[in-house]
């Protein structure tokens, strides 16, 4: 009886078959996971195109603007020379530009009327503004440039087309024809929209500027900074470097972070309650405005400083007591210096999530139109986000164009901000 032996070779075989098929599922199951990373990246970024072409699309054409320039007869009989504000130079240049081209009006001057709704409103203030710094064109033929209407720079922009119904559009044939007439001779130009970057918020979206929006949330970012930097830094040194660990630190731990995680409105009604209706601190300002996001953004800065401050070795900590230093002059002049790229990377983020936050302005009044600039930090005041809000609410089409354009302002910011702090970041960072 011979025994049957097994081929050595046989066993190898299987092992390596074995593990090539195992190598094999690896790089598979690797390759899928790549696969699924790289997709969902495209699904980011092809979302993050389709808002940010969505909002450019929507937006580029508020920032440019059309004007005209018309020559006008200063007539003494119908302007008042101690109050040129009371007369209608709107209607004046209407009625003069139609008598230069030979349209005789009704009794009713409809069509005097209809070329009026042409023109903005600012051609009054400044042909009142000009008779009233030099009285003495009274009486003569002077050149006036001011913007045209919404409808009309909409039209010039081709928002408003022949093609869509009479009925629902707000400029008629008559009108687009003395649209084209002023585009022809030369009268209407069209340029960058300054009045978008130097005038507040108004009624008419051809005045209608972000100046006023910027101010106040510039105002409201001061006071948080000037709030919550100095407390948010303060707590977390205290409770990273030297509170007494037990009970009650880590409660307060707890809460921090539950607080990190409460919905902004919340913080809205707080501010509501205590800093309006108990402190009666003035609505719709940017110092309530600040300390309502100041009390937003303290858990994010305490929470972003305390990293920063875990990341620090110990051997620094030793290494300071070592030498004599104090608790105190340690943390302050060792700890602190080496952890502060970070903290100031959380802080300006906390800055510039403070910065888009809308729902805590609603309810503190923010939401208000408020024409103008504010000039302190207790006068009425709006933000990027409630002008944003504000501007997509109106009836107005050209004030769609302009709330696209705000975004565009309001992202620009962040994008700054968020930019500083990642710079700030790589420039300052230690590698331990």
């Amino acid at each position: 009886m011979t025994d049957a032996t097994a081929d050595p070779r046989s066993g190898r075989a299987a092992r390596d078959g074995a593990l090539q098929r195992g190598l094999k599922k690896r790089y598979a199951r690797e390759a899928r996971f790549r696969f699924y990373g790289l997709f969902a990246i495209a699904i980011a970024i092809g979302f993050l195109v389709l808002l940010l072409g969505r909002i450019i699309e929507q937006g580029h054409t508020a920032f440019t603007a059309s004007q005209i320039t018309v020559p006008v007869y200063m007539d003494p009989a119908r302007i008042d020379r101690d109050y040129p504000q009371g007369t209608n130079f709107q209607l004046l240049v209407a009625q003069q530009q139609l008598a230069r081209m030979g349209v005789v009006d009704d009794a009713q001057g409809t069509q005097a009327t209809a070329y009026r709704t042409l023109l903005s409103s600012e051609l009054k203030f400044r042909a009142a503004d000009l008779v009233r710094r030099d009285p003495s064109v009274i009486g003569q033929t002077v050149e006036i440039t001011a913007p045209m209407s919404d409808d009309a720079d909409l039209y010039y922009k081709g928002e408003i087309t022949r093609d869509e119904d009479a009925a629902l559009r707000r400029v008629s044939d008559r009108q687009m024809e003395w649209l084209d007439d002023l585009k022809r001779d030369g009268s209407v130009t069209s340029g960058f929209n300054t009045l978008l970057f130097t005038q507040g918020d108004s009624t008419e979206p051809e005045l209608a500027g972000v100046l006023g929006a910027v101010v106040g949330s510039a105002l409201m970012l001061l006071v948080t900074a000037l709030i919550a930097i100095p407390l948010g830094v303060g707590a977390a040194v205290y409770l990273e470097e030297f509170a007494r660990k037990g009970r009650i630190t880590d409660l307060i731990e707890v809460n921090i972070n539950n607080l990190a995680a409460v919905p902004s409105i919340v913080y809205g009604l707080l501010g509501l309650a205590l800093f309006i209706n108990f402190a009666h601190l003035p609505r719709s300002s940017p110092l309530v405005g600040g300390l309502v996001l100041a009390l937003m953004a303290l858990p994010t800065i305490i929470i972003a400083t305390r990293s920063s401050l875990k990341a620090v070795p110990p051997s620094i900590r030793e290494a300071a007591l070592a030498m004599g230093a104090s608790r105190t002059q340690t943390v302050f002049h060792h700890v602190l210096p080496l952890a502060m790229p970070g903290v100031m990377t959380g802080t300006i983020i906390s800055m510039a999530h403070a910065l888009g936050e809308t729902a805590p302005l609603l309810l503190i009044g923010m939401v208000s139109f408020v024409p103008g600039i504010p000039g302190a930090i207790t006068e009425p005041a709006g933000a990027l986000p409630s002008l944003v809000y504000i501007w997509e609410n109106a009836s107005e089409l050209a004030f769609h164009e302009r709330t696209a354009a705000a975004i565009l302002v309001l992202l620009v910011f962040m994008i700054v901000m968020n930019a500083a702090a990642i710079l700030l970041r790589r420039r300052f960072e230690r590698r331990w």
